[in-house]
């Protein structure tokens, strides 16, 4: 009879996510309490040298008996690896699910009907950011509890409820929003220094963002979160001590990785791009710089050579620009010594390509997250800010060189 009930929940689960997505503003952003202030977070997370191999440990905490495991083709191979033997000794069963690279709706829908005869009480997904995200709304289809263990420190999505959703040419689809943040985040530093600077970089260009949309959010009297709520003390705080971490520590951080070398600079960095800007992101909100960013999906052939926080990059520079920032200048310099692109030829662009342009302001445009600024923001303000960002951009690669930026993308 219990195995039935659990059945019949996860049936429910899927019908209630077909018939209504989830959104937290129904439940948070009441009209007679629109002042009232949110946090979100994930339940725990973990970060260190090889933490990996005692996540059968930690499931147990959740009193885990049987986990879908999601992973790609190559994870299995390596870092999956070493889950599957830490849920063997935990005596935890698993059914393992093979990602196949894009966080679309038929990639979610294929593995939710597979695991579900396995009535799975976790899903475990272990790899980069479109799988994790992947692994979240599987798990809300299967109305079950979802452990993040990132392979990559390149974005910010392990510690979020949140999932992005791709079309099958990786051009930015719907967002999903879940009921819970996962139930832990597991970082092992040894595998994140075995991955390549290029992901880690582009992890600090996507937790930089953080601190500089949070604080619109802040400043604006009308600024919200991702729930639809004013940002918290702590969002902020968090938001702040993320870019501060950066900033102090995220060129030491990549010299580090590219040697294959953890350091206390790794340690806070992969802590400020995964747990700092995850929190700063979703209980802090966002402005510009990521619905600029998302819109660069928009032009299909960057999707395959350019990474998501790469993207982000570019947006923050713009959404600086629009506010005249006195850190525009200091951002950009530490994109060029980071290895960030900090104008559009390097994102595979130019300023003179007007339709792709147009294009990419436009979709911009049509996202709501844009009105947090605090300002009226016009297309022709977009406009200008891409090209102010772009011009400081050329003129600093002409001043500084792009020897980062070339070791990365040669």
């Amino acid at each position: 009879m219990v195995n039935v009930a659990i059945w019949h929940k996860q049936i429910i689960g899927v019908i209630n996510m077909i018939t209504k997505p989830f959104s937290p503003r129904d439940i948070f952003a009441q009209p007679v309490v629109n002042s009232s202030r949110v946090f979100l977070s994930p339940q725990r997370y973990i970060q260190g040298p090889g933490v990996i191999k005692n996540c059968g440990l930690y499931l147990s905490l959740i009193n885990a008996k049987h986990v879908g495991v999601l992973a790609s083709k190559r994870g299995f191979s390596a870092e999956a690896e070493n889950v599957l033997q830490s849920l063997n000794e935990a005596g935890i069963e698993y059914s393992k699910a093979e990602f196949r690279g894009e966080c679309s709706k038929e990639e979610v829908e294929r593995h939710t009907n597979d695991l579900m005869s396995a009535k799975p009480d976790c899903i475990l997904a272990v790899g980069g950011g479109k799988l994790v995200d992947a692994g979240k709304c599987i798990a809300y289809r299967l109305n079950c509890q979802v452990g993040i263990i990132p392979t990559l420190a390149s974005n910010d999505a392990p510690c979020s409820s949140i999932s992005v959703l791709y079309t099958v040419d990786g051009v930015k689809d719907v967002v999903e929003y879940f009921p819970q943040n996962p139930a832990f985040v597991i970082v092992d530093t040894e595998v994140i220094v075995n991955a390549s600077e290029r992901y880690l970089v582009a992890g600090i260009g996507d937790a930089m963002a953080t601190w500089y949309e949070a604080r619109v959010c802040e400043d604006n009297p009308v600024g919200s979160n991702l729930v639809g709520c004013r940002p918290t003390l702590a969002a902020s705080a968090i938001s702040e001590k993320c870019a501060q971490t950066l900033f102090e520590y995220g060129v030491s951080a990549a010299e580090n990785v590219r040697n294959n070398q953890n350091s206390d600079s790794v340690e806070r960095v992969v802590e400020a791009n995964t747990l700092l800007s995850g929190i700063g992101f979703e209980s802090g909100g966002l402005a510009l710089a990521h619905p600029l960013a998302n819109s660069y999906t928009e032009i299909t052939r960057l999707n395959k050579k350019y990474l998501h926080g790469e993207m982000v990059a570019m947006g923050t520079l713009a959404q600086l620009a629009m506010e005249n920032s006195e850190d525009l200048e200091k951002v950009t310099k530490f994109f060029i010594d980071i290895g960030l692109p900090v104008n559009l030829e390097q994102l595979s662009m130019h300023p003179l390509e007007q339709f792709e342009i147009d294009k990419v302001i436009d979709a911009a445009f049509k996202n709501p997250l844009i009105q947090r600024m605090k300002f009226e923001v016009t297309r022709d303000l977009i406009l200008q800010s891409i090209k102010k960002a772009d011009d400081l951009g050329t003129s600093f690669v002409k001043q500084y060189g792009d020897e980062a930026y070339k070791r990365l993308h040669d």
